[in-house]
């Protein structure tokens, strides 16, 4: 799958919204990293507190869930609605696949 996002898209992200299944998230990892990453489903952190698996989009060219863990709900900080730089196009929730 191609990447749905580029180095350097400027996008218009929402702080109240909150993630569902398929959306695109700003998220930090553990080591502190700042990812934008898709949500793919809902899991447990190693903790037992409830969380996300992220994806990315292109799987062979990303750092994700799948390298770092499940992310716990509170450092999923924002919900991407759309990108308004180069071109503006709202981001549509996309069904999730491994």
């Amino acid at each position: 799958m191609l990447p749905t996002l580029r180095a350097g898209d400027r996008l218009l992200v929402s702080y109240r919204r909150g993630p569902r299944v398929g959306d695109v998230v700003v998220a930090r990892f553990a080591d502190g990293t700042v990812a934008v990453k898709r949500a793919a489903e809902r899991r447990t952190t190693r903790a037992g507190a409830p969380g996300w698996w992220l994806l990315s989009d292109n799987a062979g060219a990303g750092v994700d869930s799948r390298h770092r863990g499940v992310v716990a709900d509170g450092d999923v900080r924002a919900v991407t609605v759309a990108r308004i730089w180069p071109r503006p196009r709202l981001l549509a929730r996309a069904p999730v696949r491994d």
